[in-house]
């Protein structure tokens, strides 16, 4: 018992190192510049304190579970030498972790209550959820697109930088095409997507194929697919504003 409470106390200790930032700005913009007291203090302790619990198990989940899952999955899958399957698999992680990602759903749905205020949606309830889940599906698919040729990058070793400079490209162009209500939230869904679950298991992916591929470098191939599934959520919601509203 004094074993797992010390194991606990640890992960906590770390876990408040890397929140105290946080509170150090707070706790000076309240007291010094505000100069007023923080409401609700004693919620606000107890929040915090089950914060750093949940941040400590988490993260130690994630070195535990995610990432080895992650890793040996995509070493299997390279040891199999079936493209196809690896990259469906790709596909499916980025998307089944995007489409149920909290953020999303809730961003989804105040883009659809704005957009029927303003009056770009039919009239009632329907057809705000139709333009929310539609939004929830492009980002997902967006994801998945982009898990799966990150995927294909590292097998083929392609340079990460071309695919990057290549996609603020096509940002670009479509920014340029895309009505000036749908821009905003297409550009804010590329932060939405780096989710608390898909982070660490793409990371892991990553990381395990260039470990199983001969001549791959884990520093150098491993990683970029998180900046590559930040990037193409730009480019399909402003294509998905371009199907319900119309080219600018």
């Amino acid at each position: 018992m004094l074993r797992i409470f010390n194991w606990l106390f640890s992960r906590i200790k770390e876990a408040g190192r890397d929140f105290m930032p946080v509170v150090i700005v707070v706790a000076v913009f309240q007291y010094g510049l505000i100069r007023q007291p923080i409401p609700n203090l004693e919620e606000i302790l107890l929040g915090a304190a089950l914060v750093l619990v949940g941040l400590a198990l988490f993260v130690e989940g994630l070195k535990i579970g995610l990432f080895p899952i992650g890793e040996a999955m995509a070493y299997n899958f390279a040891r199999r030498n079936s493209l196809p399957w690896l990259l469906a698999f790709a596909f499916g992680l980025g998307f089944s972790t995007t489409v149920a990602e909290p953020a999303l759903i809730a961003v989804a749905d105040e883009a659809a209550r704005v957009a029927s205020g303003a009056g770009l949606l039919p009239p009632g309830q329907q057809g705000m959820e139709e333009y929310a889940f539609g939004m929830r599906i492009a980002v997902a698919l967006s994801v998945g697109f982009a898990i799966a040729v990150g995927a294909l990058r590292i097998i083929k070793g392609w340079p990460v930088q071309y695919l990057i400079i290549g996609g603020y490209i096509v940002v670009m162009i479509v920014t340029a095409m895309a009505p000036r209500e749908i821009i905003g939230i297409a550009y804010d869904s590329g932060g939405i997507t780096t989710s608390t679950i898909t982070v660490p298991l793409v990371t892991a992916l990553g990381i395990g194929l260039a470990n199983s591929i001969r001549g791959r470098n884990p520093m150098i191939d491993g990683f970029g697919l998180i900046a590559f599934a930040s990037l193409t959520p730009m480019i399909f919601v402003m294509a998905y504003g371009v199907i319900v509203f119309g080219i600018q």
